[in-house]
């Protein structure tokens, strides 16, 4: 039961992560001969609030650069 956990900040639509599950999916079953079916993916979303690298939290990051 191969199991895929994907980190990463909040904000990506649905449709988004349906796709990414799909490229997910379809690159475990070429490169790891996984079947589909026994795969599993999971999404955990974080806030930028909740998220740092560097000592600067992800919501500074991202405003910073605008």
């Amino acid at each position: 039961m191969p199991f895929v956990v994907v980190e990463m900040w909040e904000g990506r639509t649905v449709e988004q992560k349906r796709n990414l599950v799909r490229a997910i999916t379809k690159a475990m079953v070429e490169e790891a001969a996984c079947k589909p079916d026994h795969l599993h993916v999971v999404i955990h979303e974080t806030p930028k609030e909740s998220w740092g690298r560097g000592g600067v939290l992800g919501i500074d990051m991202v405003e910073n650069k605008s």
